[in-house]
């Protein structure tokens, strides 16, 4: 479970990361990532979006269960002003968790690296 502190609940927040934000893709899954600007930094926050074209309901759930775990095993990595979101692509339907946390990692990689691009520029 991911601690409340780090969960991402306003929808502001959502669509700050969404469109501000640097992105970071691979065939699993999007990441989108920004700086907090409107509080203290209190930790990284992260906010799920797993739609219906994912699948099921059952299916939705496992997914948004796996990528809370493994953003939570990764909480310590983040910087503490980051405002992350994960949008689950249709095939995070059918991948293995090995498969989703190495397509999270390399996301995540992406997605700082411009970050830090947009900064320095």
């Amino acid at each position: 479970m991911l601690p409340a502190a780090h969960r991402m609940r306003r929808a502001a927040d959502f669509e700050q990361a969404v469109r501000r934000g640097a992105r970071g893709g691979r065939d699993t899954l999007v990441v989108h990532l920004t700086t907090k600007t409107d509080h203290v930094p209190s930790g990284p926050v992260v906010g799920l979006v797993v739609s219906k074209a994912v699948g099921s309901a059952v299916t939705r759930n496992l997914v948004k269960r796996r990528l809370r775990e493994l953003v939570r095993a990764r909480l310590a990595d983040l910087p503490p002003d980051a405002g992350i979101v994960v949008r689950a692509l249709p095939p995070s339907a059918t991948s293995s968790y090995a498969r989703l946390g190495s397509d999270l990692d390399a996301a995540l990689e992406t997605a700082a690296r411009r970050s830090a691009r947009r900064i320095g520029a």
